[in-house]
């Protein structure tokens, strides 16, 4: 014959519950914190500004995705490429190692909403790290010089 303690058929009896409350398919609990529902209005709306160093003029630009608008000059390419790459502004982990690759002293910067998310990050080329970022997303920084 099995016995069993309070405190154990307490353990048993907790152990068995957990969970239940979330297992219904009902509706009545919250979306996850990190989940944005984006307004059709600002979901993608974006401001790239570009300079050919940092001493340089900015160039900068309006874009919208989905649909496509702003006066981007390559908006459809821009798009593409941002739609290919969840990750687009994602930033460098500042504990990566990455190689000593300089691919120019471009710098590029993107502020606004994406998927309903806000957007304020820098693109540069002074390693390989960044210049594997910058080329994911290439086409949203316009008309740039091939790496030197």
């Amino acid at each position: 014959m099995l016995l069993f303690t309070p405190a154990a058929l307490a353990l048993v009896f907790s152990a068995a519950a957990c969970g239940s409350e979330h297992a219904g398919s009902g509706s009545s609990a919250p979306p996850p914190k990190d989940t944005v529902a984006p307004s059709a209005s600002s979901a993608n709306h974006l401001t790239v500004s570009y300079r050919a160093s940092a001493q340089a003029p900015a160039k900068t630009w309006t874009l919208t995705c989905d649909p496509t608008g702003g006066d981007h000059p390559k908006a459809a390419q821009a798009c593409a490429s941002l739609a290919k790459t969840p990750d687009a502004f994602k930033p460098v982990p500042p504990d990566m190692m990455c190689t000593k690759i300089y691919g120019g002293p471009e710098i590029a910067t993107v502020k606004g909403t994406w998927h309903g998310r806000p957007v304020d990050t820098e693109f540069t080329r002074v390693d390989g790290c960044q210049l594997a970022r910058w080329h994911k997303v290439a086409p949203l920084f316009g008309d740039v010089p091939p790496v030197r």
